[in-house]
């Protein structure tokens, strides 16, 4: 216990110090995100903060490893986000093709899937799945990239990708402590610590962005956190997708949505579930706060489903796919109010 809390203040404090010289003018790198169709802001605001989420990790990790509380498994995964980080980090300074951003992610998820990180266990309520092997990796190549993409997505209001981080891995950390996963605790609650120390400059007002470089990379650790924990039988699958929830819905109904509209989907736009609440008038902060109560929630729930039944567990499962209809229905209906 001791070792975990000291490991995640030093994420804190790392993340805070850098970040609040990356939110100064003078800092080496000063790169400002400018409004554009997408954007819920009006003002120009540094986005450089992902380099204190990724650096943070980086360093205490190290630590970690070099002490002996980590092992050589974090080798492969290291390589893989520092591989998102640099090409998002290049994105965010002078922009970059589509196709490039994508290559590097599918090295990044192929290198993950083929060094352990694949769909194993229990993708579901009631027992072990076993996959073709090929078929498991595939699935999981896909899933990565879709992650690092979607949580990019999501990115696009004050607090909230910070806060989803800060929550969905202190939920998979606190399932590694109450299993006696050390390892696998040690590292989430790491990294959800360093989103904690990123929030108290990004909290709305947001007086600093993530940009690509930190929620890419927090996108691909997320993934491969789920398959780390599904891997050593920490936490199942489908619970790792009910703690990252918030974000996985919202962005795949979305984008089904616009597919089916006939909309060119690659585009930026203002449409996910967030957007359309700030969009009513909600703002920054409501929203977020909100979305805050619907990440615990899940999270939560996630955590006292894994020790309950395959009947409760898929109860939990079934409540939850209401609940997200029902939102979603009760967004187009405020739209229409107001209209």
């Amino acid at each position: 216990m001791l070792i975990l809390l000291l490991a995640a203040v030093s994420a804190f404090l790392i993340v805070a110090l850098v970040t609040w010289y990356l939110m100064g003018p003078r800092a080496w790198l000063n790169v400002l995100d400018h409004p554009n169709e997408r954007s819920l802001h009006d003002t120009p605001v540094p986005r450089t903060g992902g380099i204190a989420i990724v650096l943070a990790v980086a360093l205490v990790l190290a630590g970690g490893y070099l002490s002996g509380r980590i092992s050589s498994r974090i080798g492969w995964l290291a390589v893989a986000a520092l591989l998102v980080a640099a090409v998002s980090l290049i994105d965010d300074r002078r922009g970059l093709a589509l196709r490039y951003r994508l290559i590097v992610h599918l090295v990044a998820a192929t290198l993950l899937a083929y060094t352990g990180l694949h769909i194993v266990g229990e993708v579901w309520p009631g027992g072990q799945q076993v996959w073709p092997w090929w078929v498991s990796r595939i699935v999981a190549v896909l899933a990565i990239v879709w992650m690092i993409n979607l949580y990019n997505f999501m990115d696009g209001m004050d607090g909230f990708a910070g806060g989803m981080a800060a929550i969905g891995f202190g939920a998979l950390g606190l399932q590694g402590w109450l299993v006696g996963a050390n390892e696998y605790a040690l590292i989430n609650l790491v990294i959800a610590a360093a989103a904690a120390g990123f929030l108290v400059f990004n909290f709305p007002p947001a007086r600093i962005f993530m940009g690509d470089t930190g929620s890419a990379t927090l996108g691909l650790l997320a993934a491969a956190m789920a398959l780390w924990g599904a891997r050593d039988k920490v936490l199942p699958l489908w619970a790792s997708f009910l703690v990252f929830s918030p974000f996985i819905v919202d962005a795949t109904v979305t984008l089904i949505r616009r597919i089916f509209r006939g909309e060119r989907f690659w585009l930026a736009h203002k449409t996910h579930y967030y957007q359309r609440l700030v969009q009513l008038g909600w703002g920054h902060r409501k929203t977020v706060l909100w979305e805050y109560g619907l990440m615990l929630a899940c999270a939560v729930s996630a955590t006292w489903a894994v020790r309950q039944t395959a009947t409760i567990q898929w109860g939990v499962i079934c409540f939850w796919v209401v609940m997200y209809v029902l939102l979603m229905v009760l967004v187009s209906r405020l739209e229409a109010r107001s209209r």
